[in-house]
């Protein structure tokens, strides 16, 4: 029997995580590694993407849906280089993602030898909380399990680079001597409690309130009963950081819906209109959409000590598991008898609702994208995941798209990166093999890399239990987003030469694919369309001919506007975008309207 390598111990140890697919791309720097792999009959399993920065992503998107660790692998020099974007993606999404690295011999390092590249200093940023090289054999279990814990503990990325030399020596464990450092698999988490006199603290300043608003993020998704039952109890209305989307029913009468420049009219008064903020489980960044600084009392609860108090000047700030720290708050809670304030948000909501519907149902040429994301809303399974690509498919899918049930959806919240919408529906379709997924992408976002993508779903998708993966493409012949911050920050018009995109056949391609392909043309061809992708027996690509001239109408707008908005949107250009030239331009040139926080 051959000697174990490095290589080998290394998959071993992955197994041992509990880690099953690793995404990633092949390359000489990691030929140990695939020989290993080979001889370890494809576990974890190899989950080949098209393109590193996709094997990234698909790691993310697998992270993000499971809950579980994301792992990809690439090869040294440029593998190593086009794994950052989707790094970075999960640096700033806080998503457990351990990258696997090759680097050249280590009798070539300092020598200009191809590919060599400085990757310690490359990856120190992205892979701030923990990344090292191994350069011995002795050296990996302990590398590659801190690695493993801190990702998960950090909710953050590590990486492990491994000289190609080094994964084909002969394994041999750190011993029991000087300068060895033995490690071990696993951890057991801790619960972290809140400090009760803090909760007491928490309590006074809740009940004190007579208009409470709540801000919800990703960090309130697994304390769904909890926070219903304080939003109850204090008589209060709910906003959703963009991340968290899902953590409550858009159904509920008191939620809001998202909060910031692609939030809702809702979101918007609730929050200029409260004397007291409970934020749960979020960083949202822009404080611009939270209460004026000194008109409400405020709570935070957060289980990351590096996030608690940041956004906003918190009276109470708690560390603890979102679940845990409403439950033990709920008992002091007092139940608000005036509900004037729920029942106000309760009627905003639904003047928002029909005003959206009605935004939906306007005439555009030839399609308003408005109807694509609001006739999927009533046709959504409930256990489907989401994934919407950066532009404009994060407006629609923020305020158009209605979640109910168990539906689960995340964007690049943070980094707001173009290209992430198709490789995350295929990492949550690996991860969730038994769930539809369905996936929101511009026409850029699909020429920069998501028509590659599909061969990596034509590649696996007979393998799932459910093999419905929907593509959904914006499909207008324009970086849409950009042109529409171009008029709102700049004044300026769309300027063709950079926001004009090449014509190509989607469904063609897809079709070319053995892919479902459907293409709409038409409004009345919006539902029969989701109709036929939902009942499916493959995946389905939608190309969707939407109008680039259709505006985000901002939450600020009065419901008056939007209405009128509306209603003028096929008047001509100007009337389409007026409302934003008038209103947006000084609120937009503080940010980007596609960057919303956790």
């Amino acid at each position: 029997m051959a000697p174990m390598t490095v290589a080998d111990h290394l998959l071993d140890r992955l197994r041992e995580w509990g880690v099953e697919q690793v995404f990633g791309y092949p390359g000489d720097g990691i030929n140990g590694l695939l020989a290993a792999w080979g001889r370890a009959g494809d576990r974890p399993r190899f989950i080949q993407a098209r393109h590193e920065e996709m094997s990234a992503f698909e790691a993310v998107g697998y992270a993000k849906f499971t809950g579980r660790l994301g792992v990809c692998a690439a090869t040294s020099g440029p593998g190593a280089i086009h794994l950052l974007n989707g790094l970075y993606d999960a640096k700033l999404d806080h998503v457990p993602v351990v990258a696997i690295v090759g680097q050249t011999n280590r009798s070539a390092m300092g020598g200009s030898y191809q590919q060599e590249v400085d990757l310690l200093t490359l990856y120190k940023d992205v892979a701030s909380d923990y990344v090292q090289v191994v350069s011995v054999p002795e050296q990996l279990p302990n590398v590659l399990d801190r690695a493993i814990r801190v990702a998960l503990a950090e909710r953050a990325p590590t990486a492990v680079i491994i000289h190609a030399d080094v994964q084909e020596l002969e394994y041999s464990p750190p011993r029991h001597e000087f300068k060895m450092v033995p490690s071990s698999i696993g951890i057991d988490w801790p619960a972290i409690d809140p400090d009760d006199e803090a909760i007491g603290r928490a309590a006074e300043v809740l009940n004190a309130g007579e208009r409470v608003a709540i801000l919800a993020g990703a960090g309130a998704r697994g304390a769904r009963e909890e926070l219903e039952r304080v939003a109850d109890l204090l008589g209060a209305g709910v906003a959703k950081a963009l991340l968290g989307k899902d953590v409550l029913s858009d159904e509920l009468p008191y939620v809001t819906g998202a909060i910031g420049l692609l939030g809702s009219r809702p979101s918007y008064e609730m929050m200029n209109g409260c004397d007291t903020l409970l934020t749960v489980g979020s960083s949202f960044p822009y404080t611009q959409f939270m209460p004026g600084l000194d008109q409400a009392r405020a709570v935070q609860i957060d289980d990351n000590p590096r996030q608690i108090g940041m956004r906003y000047p918190y009276e109470v700030n708690l560390v603890g598991d979102a679940a845990a720290t409403l439950r033990a708050l709920i008992p002091r809670l007092r139940r608000r008898q005036d509900r004037s304030w729920r029942e106000g948000i309760e009627e905003s909501v639904l003047r928002w609702r029909e005003t959206v519907r009605m935004e939906a149902m306007v005439e555009a040429d030839p399609i308003n994208p408005m109807r694509l994301f609001h006739e999927l809303s009533e046709r959504l399974p409930h256990d489907a995941i989401v994934t919407a690509d950066s532009g404009s498919a994060a407006n629609w899918y923020a305020r158009n798209l209605v979640f109910r049930g168990d539906v689960r959806g995340s964007l690049s919240g943070n980094l707001a990166t173009m290209g992430c919408g198709v490789p995350y529906g295929i990492g949550a379709k690996i991860g969730q093999p038994d769930r539809p997924v369905i996936v929101f992408a511009g026409d850029g976002a699909m020429q920069m890399n998501g028509m590659a993508e599909l061969l990596t779903i034509k590649h696996y998708w007979e393998e799932w239990l459910d093999p419905r993966l929907i593509v959904a493409v914006l499909h207008n012949n324009d970086l849409n987003q950009v042109t529409w911050e171009m008029r709102a920050m700049q004044g300026a018009p769309k300027f063709p030469q950079s926001q004009t995109l090449p014509e190509m056949d989607y469904a063609a391609y897809a079709a070319s694919l053995g892919l479902q392909a459907i293409t709409v043309n038409k409004p009345k061809e919006i539902g029969p369309a989701w109709d036929r992708a939902l009942a499916a027996d493959r995946p389905t690509l939608l190309d969707v001919r939407c109008d680039p001239n259709v505006p985000p109408i901002p939450p600020h707008a009065s419901f008056e506007q939007a209405k009128d908005t509306a209603e003028a949107m096929m008047k001509g250009d100007e009337d389409r975008w007026g409302v934003i030239k008038q209103g947006v331009k000084t609120k937009v040139q503080e940010f980007l309207p596609h960057r919303e926080g956790k």
